[in-house]
């Protein structure tokens, strides 16, 4: 009779769960230039509080059985080998180039001194986990119109023996050129980390981002494809080796691969003898690596998965967004430059126009990013604070040109030039940090918020 009750209780609490959502969550009038308009933020409904109130009522906590669930629904999608959740994206970027130093990859290792080519413009968690481990960022500059690298300054950034890896974002959910840098890193034998935070859904002929390096990169912060409110996963995309050393470093270091609550997987746990550790000694605290405690909760993963089965309707509903904007803003093309996917040469209202013979590319869009031209009325400053003043979310392009930031500035000055090199000016990071920003196209967007949006920035420029 007391299991009955305990169900029939759990029942009650996640019908009045529902209930609550349904009420609190009821869609509102919307009121332009009063009510706010979010850049990005959560999409969710009854489903997902239901799950995390559900995870929380078995009270597991640690990374479990819904973590579990996660990890191989999220690898599914994927198709990849394997995918281990992570506390955020940032954290995920940590753990994957942290891995790429294990000392299990020989002479292939990052060691200090080491260099890793990025890109000068981005978020800086993509490049900090380099500086972190000890090696050198090599910066090449953005593309204004794709915002990603030019692919023209690899080979200018590469030196022989010291370059070691390429790790790079998809800015704003439009693929790089994974073509000629997935070329250029198996030419050189050159380890290929892809920050998909921003990207997941996106396609390179055909193909998912996040599939082509050897290991990337997820964030389910709220305002990205899908969220767990914190939380991030890397995915290793085929060599078993990756995971357990990408395992381990999230994992505080352990050689032992038990999840957590289960001992003995490896039927050997008193049989070890590594390092000068006496033999038997227990496999759970035997460390083969120097690493953290990154690991997410297991209500997170819960609410995950309900998202996750939204995926596809979320990444349509960017593409939409993203159209209807730019549909919207065509006849300000005299005073804004706006983003174009890799290898399209032009945007009409039927479509995009490819280069001959280059791959087609599908942005999962995270923004709508804008450049105002040098011979337009106002500046990017006076957009922002006009978007501002109507209650429109609007962000930068993240950190803009890195390298002008106090920390990296800060780092020269202490190491005398040699935190990092830099290939060329950078004159096109320059111009994403001086004349661009974004506004969202996130699903929580509704026609009124887009007609809000687009008649916003079309009376900043005169055409009101």
């Amino acid at each position: 009779m007391t299991q009955i009750r305990i169900d029939q209780l759990r029942q009650e609490i996640l019908e009045r769960s529902r209930e609550l959502v349904r009420l609190r969550e009821a869609p509102k009038v919307f009121t332009p230039g009063t009510s706010i308009v979010p850049y990005a933020g959560r999409v969710f409904d009854e489903e997902e509080v239901v799950a995390g109130v559900a995870s929380m009522l078995d009270f597991w906590l640690t990374l479990g059985p819904e973590g579990e669930a996660f990890e191989a629904e999220f690898r599914g999608y994927l198709g990849v080998f394997r995918s281990l959740l992570v506390n955020s994206g940032s954290s995920a970027n940590l753990v994957a180039l942290t891995a790429l130093t294990s000392h299990k990859l020989g002479d292939r290792r990052i060691r200090k001194g080491d260099e890793v080519i990025t890109v000068a413009a981005g978020f800086p968690t993509t490049v900090a986990p380099i500086i972190q481990c000890g090696a050198v960022p090599v910066f090449i500059d953005n593309d204004p119109t794709t915002a990603n690298l030019r692919v023209d300054q690899l080979e200018s950034a590469y030196v022989s023996g010291k370059t070691k890896a390429v790790m790079l974002a998809h800015t704003l959910g439009n693929p790089f050129d994974l073509g000629e840098v997935s070329r250029f890193c198996m030419e050189r034998q050159l380890w290929l980390v892809e920050d998909n935070c921003d990207s997941l859904g996106s396609r390179y002929d055909g193909r998912l981002t996040g599939t082509f390096g050897d290991l990337s990169t997820q964030s389910f912060y709220p305002p990205h494809h899908l969220t767990m409110g914190e939380g991030g996963a890397v995915n290793i995309v085929k060599d078993p080796t990756l995971k357990q050393i990408a395992e381990s470093i999230r994992d505080w270091g352990r050689d032992c691969w038990c999840p957590s609550g289960k001992d003995n997987t490896c039927r050997r746990r008193f049989e070890w003898k590594l390092g000068e550790l006496p033999a038997g000694y227990d496999h759970k605290y035997i460390y083969s690596n120097l690493g953290y405690n990154l690991k997410p909760l297991d209500p997170q993963a819960a609410i995950g998965r309900v998202q996750l089965g939204k995926l596809s309707l979320f990444i349509q509903r960017r593409i939409d967004n993203w159209m209807t904007l730019r549909l919207g803003l065509a006849d300000l093309e005299d005073y804004l430059d706006f983003m174009l996917p890799t290898h399209a040469m032009a945007w009409s209202d039927s479509g995009f126009h490819w280069q001959a013979g280059k791959p087609i590319v599908d942005p999962s869009w995270f923004g709508f990013m804008m450049i105002v031209k040098p011979n337009a009325p106002i500046t990017r400053t006076a957009l922002a604070q006009t978007l501002d003043a109507a209650r429109i979310g609007n962000r930068m392009l993240f950190g803009g040109n890195l390298v002008r930031q106090p920390a990296f500035v800060q780092l020269q000055k202490e190491t005398s030039g040699q935190a990092f090199r830099v290939i060329g000016d950078l004159s096109g990071a320059d111009r994403i940090m001086n004349d661009s920003l974004f506004i969202g196209t996130y699903p929580g967007l509704n026609p009124d918020h887009l007609a809000h949006m687009i008649a916003t920035v079309r009376k900043a420029f005169g055409r009101g």
